[in-house]
């Protein structure tokens, strides 16, 4: 089994403390440990580092390697420019191909979620590895919701096919896009609707079959990428490629329009930390409510709030429900419950070209 971890992203949520040259993925908001090397754990007892691929970009290749010290300097893929989800896997399996088979089977894994339970989620990617390898089918993991958010995608499951070790595994009906509140409430009173967590599960032989079928232009690309695998012009030929390959989402490109795929119900806790409020409401909080990062901080009056200041002291009187973010040259105040609009402040930092914000 191979593992693919997709670590690309920029992280345009989580400004100013991700940026450019060091995104989300990168970053740590739970413990010591970065997002990345906690995809790397979960994952590392069920393969070998010479079957994990990280799928990066150009820029970021070093302080990967930096991170995943154990993984073989050239599993580790920097794309030349990003071309959302469907270029990147289609390079993986491309990659796993030359390197062992079309029967291997590829997990493929973003690079900045979190996951609890890590037993039960590695029982579910071998029980969804081992049905991939069996079937041929394209399989996803979704996540049985616990509340109606409106922040994740949704997967409408049919028909059940099979329960292997206590999972039931199902026909997908439908992919639903985020929702707004009243059909995220819909969709779970409904019962079967699970959240889209982003994580997939094929044969390197399935997932080139729906790329000819579905993404011919990008099945040709690879074709003639796959010859320089492993050789001296192989950034020259990702280059080429990458300069002519449209940006598309594996979801849209893929998974939306094939007939053969499967979802297992998971039941992990599973969060895709997708806000600043995402973090605030994993994280340890005070009496009142307040998760305190901070060198020290008096907080006087103050409810519900998240504090990241790691070098400075932090006063904050009769404040309720804030985000404040302190780095060295900037610093976020918003609400928590606006703080997935905090991508809109970097989309206005790239129209200024105030690039040393980014």
């Amino acid at each position: 089994m191979f593992a693919v971890l997709m670590a690309g992203g920029v992280g345009t949520r989580f400004w100013p403390m991700s940026r450019k040259g060091y995104p989300k993925q990168l970053l740590s908001f739970t413990g010591k440990k970065s997002m990345l090397q906690k995809t790397y754990d979960r994952i590392k007892p069920l393969t070998s580092d010479n079957n994990i691929l990280v799928i990066t970009s150009e820029d970021l290749k070093k302080t990967v390697l930096k991170q995943l010290p154990h993984i073989p300097k050239e599993n580790i893929i920097g794309e030349p420019v990003g071309k959302n989800t469907a270029p990147c896997i289609g390079l993986a399996a491309t990659i796993i191909e030359q390197k062992a088979s079309e029967n291997e089977v590829m997990v493929i894994l973003p690079a900045d979620h979190l996951v609890s339970n890590v037993a039960n989620f590695r029982k579910t990617i071998q029980v969804g590895a081992a049905y991939a390898q069996e079937s041929n089918s394209l399989i996803t993991l979704g996540i049985q919701p616990t509340y109606p958010e409106t922040g994740y995608g949704y997967i409408q499951v049919d028909k059940k096919i099979v329960t292997r070790k206590a999972r039931d595994i199902f026909k997908v009906r439908t992919f639903a896009e985020k929702p707004n509140f009243e059909t995220a409430e819909r969709f779970i009173k409904s019962g079967d609707f699970l959240w889209n967590s982003g994580m997939f599960i094929w044969s390197v032989k399935a997932i080139k079959r729906e790329i000819n079928d579905h993404l011919p232009e990008l099945g040709e690309d690879l074709k003639l990428v796959k010859q320089y695998v492993g050789k001296s012009k192989f950034r020259k030929a990702l280059s080429d490629m990458y300069s002519r390959t449209k940006s598309v989402s594996i979801d849209y490109g893929i998974m939306e329009v094939a007939t053969d795929v499967l979802v297992i119900k998971s039941d992990f806790q599973w969060n895709d930390l997708g806000s600043w409020d995402a973090v605030y409401n994993i994280s340890k909080k005070d009496k009142f409510g307040n998760v305190c990062r901070t060198k020290k901080d008096l907080l006087l009056d103050a409810t519900n709030n998240y504090f990241y200041s790691p070098k400075k002291l932090v006063v904050a009187f009769d404040v309720e429900g804030l985000v404040v973010v302190d780095m060295d040259d900037a610093i976020l105040v918003c609400s928590k419950e606006k703080s997935q609009h905090v991508k809109e402040i970097v989309e206005y930092l790239k129209r200024k070209k105030m690039k040393s914000y980014l």
